[in-house]
């Protein structure tokens, strides 16, 4: 049913495949599909003009045409976005807790003995690593290390 929809519309097959990838293209969070979507309209657009039956255009053709495009699309459109710099973020440290809290002061739920404690900050205790001090006692965060925040008395 699929196969013989595709040979009804013939030279405008390419540019029917080009704009459901598109489609699809919305539903993804990244532009993966962005760049075959393009080749297929291209090669769409081509096969409209030259016909389905051209000698120097037969589907093998069409098709190596469709994956060398989408391949130096993807290549060309990578680099535009990162000239642009499309891929940093507002926040870099958003996905990064512990960087998020230096700067912070926090009461020691934990003695820190042995250079090991834990302090409380929001809902959440930490593992901190810093000069022996008792527990109560405020602490600065100053750096934070593989789920480890390091800390000074303030």
């Amino acid at each position: 049913m699929v196969l013989s929809f595709l040979h009804a519309l013939g030279p405008w097959t390419w540019v029917a495949v080009g704009l459901l990838i598109l489609g699809l293209e919305i539903l993804m969070p990244s532009t993966i599909l962005l760049w075959p979507g393009l080749s297929a309209l291209v090669v769409g657009f081509i096969t409209v003009i030259l016909g389905t039956e051209a000698a120097i255009w037969p589907w093998q053709a069409q098709v190596l045409v469709f994956l060398l495009l989408s391949v130096a699309l993807a290549i060309i459109g990578k680099r535009i976005m990162k000239n642009r710099k499309y891929s940093e973020s507002d926040n870099p440290i958003l996905k990064e807790r512990g960087a998020q809290l230096i700067g912070q002061t926090a009461v020691l739920a934990d003695p820190i003995t042995n250079g090991m404690g834990r302090v409380k900050i929001g809902d959440t205790t930490w593992r901190v690593k810093g000069n022996d001090t008792k527990a109560g006692s405020k602490v600065k965060v100053v750096d934070y290390d593989a789920g480890t925040l390091i800390v000074v008395a303030s």
